[in-house]
């Protein structure tokens, strides 16, 4: 007679540690690494675009070049429609890793918090 206890757990029991880890845990790691990542990639291009617009306006003032309030403006708007875009594209894919898709994002806003 065997006197060791049995695993009863389910798959279908959602406070098993399988199903944690698999369904919610996991996600969120992944959702955690890219929010911190996307982030960081944010905070790089808004440098390298300051830069890049304070070398436009030395440019300018040693009439190199001439740059227009609107133009200006126009750029700006463009690039944030595009940053817009990507954090959605990113958000839309975390959801699709688990049915609910929850802990991806919820791991994504945490990471991007932190990052």
């Amino acid at each position: 007679m065997n006197t060791h206890p049995v695993d009863t757990a389910s798959s279908t029991d959602i406070f098993s540690s399988t199903f944690l880890i698999g369904n919610v845990g996991a996600p969120f790691v992944i959702g955690l690494a890219v929010g911190y990542f996307a982030k960081k990639m944010l905070r790089t291009a808004l440098f390298l675009g300051g830069a890049a617009i304070v070398l436009l306006f030395v440019a300018e003032y040693y009439d190199i070049i001439n740059i227009t309030d609107e133009k200006l403006q126009h750029v700006a708007s463009v690039a944030t429609e595009a940053a817009k875009s990507s954090g959605g594209f990113l958000v839309d894919r975390l959801t699709s890793v688990t049915s609910k898709g929850v802990s991806g994002v919820g791991g994504f806003f945490v990471g991007f918090k932190l990052g």
